[in-house]
């Protein structure tokens, strides 16, 4: 009797150990998933998608070209380009980090384009767009990435030789139209004529102008690379010791395990009282058959 009660309580006790260390394990490694998924998820929005109108940045990079058709000729063909750097970061002191950044930008010749403020002391948003000449592109890049602690960085690159073709072309073949439409002005007509022409070189020449606008972001003048910084408040995050989330876990473990214990045995009793009513019940239906006879 006293062997088989030592075999069933180390049985019992293996399970439970092994339940223990299980919820253990579990809870550890809860512990790390849960604080990256909310360190990686706190700075996934983008400022700058949201917002239209903002001033596009294009550069130029000549690019070598072969003709190997009858004699080696080196050729060179003007690839037009927007680069664009994206850094997300956070700081305890945004004050002085939008000095040093403001610092950093005017160390490099670059323009501040776009500027919002967002948000009250302790919570505050800082998104700039700086336009950078294309050879400090890197500098600043790398420089301004030591600004505060660094949650996300990227850099896009998109060519945009086809775009700017495409307009020169529409901006040719908008000069024909309106050296054409102005020759007709010269040759007489009826004056509702006159007046319908000079109302369709005026939507030209709007057009005109719009082209203009587009087409002068490619002027060599006006050629830069975008960087777009968004800087939160915020108290930095200290990485956690593996010591604290060991007695987390452990006083998490410690915790459910009485839980689980509890309902263990709360059950265990119901189970047993049922099972004594089950068998009262079964000695009154004896009785009462013998009374019935």
């Amino acid at each position: 009797m006293t062997t088989h009660f030592k075999k069933k309580f180390w049985r019992l006790s293996k399970w439970s150990g092994g339940l223990f260390v299980l919820l253990f394990i579990f809870r550890l490694i809860y512990g790390y998933v849960y604080v990256d998924a909310q360190v990686s998820n706190d700075f996934s929005d983008n400022f700058f998608g949201s917002i239209d109108n903002l001033r596009k940045n294009y550069a130029t990079e000549k690019m070598a070209i072969t003709n190997d058709v009858q004699t080696a000729q080196s050729l060179t063909s003007n690839q037009k380009y927007e680069k664009t750097a994206s850094i997300k970061t956070k700081t305890s002191n945004i004050e002085k980090d939008e000095k040093q950044v403001k610092a950093t930008a005017n160390e490099y010749n670059a323009v501040i384009q776009y500027e919002q403020n967002l948000g009250q002391q302790g919570n505050q948003q800082i998104h700039l767009l700086i336009g950078v000449n294309p050879e400090l592109f890197d500098s600043l890049y790398e420089k301004l990435q030591k600004v505060g602690v660094i949650k996300a960085t990227e850099i896009t690159k998109v060519d945009k030789t086809n775009e700017y073709r495409q307009l020169n072309a529409k901006k040719s073949s908008i000069e024909k139209t309106l050296v054409s439409l102005n020759e007709l002005k010269t040759k007489g007509g009826a004056i509702a004529d006159f007046v319908a022409l000079n109302d369709k070189i005026l939507e030209i020449e709007e057009k005109a102008q719009e082209l203009g606008v587009e087409l002068g972001n490619f002027d060599t003048e006006n050629e830069f690379c975008t960087v777009k910084l968004s800087m939160y408040e915020g108290v930095t995050e200290h990485s956690i010791s593996l010591y604290h989330r060991v007695k987390v876990a452990l006083e998490w473990t410690i915790k459910y395990f009485l839980i689980l214990v509890c309902i263990a045995l709360i059950l265990s009793l119901l189970i047993f009282v049922t099972l004594i009513i089950i068998e009262k019940l079964k000695i009154l239906n004896v009785i009462n058959k013998k009374f019935n006879e």
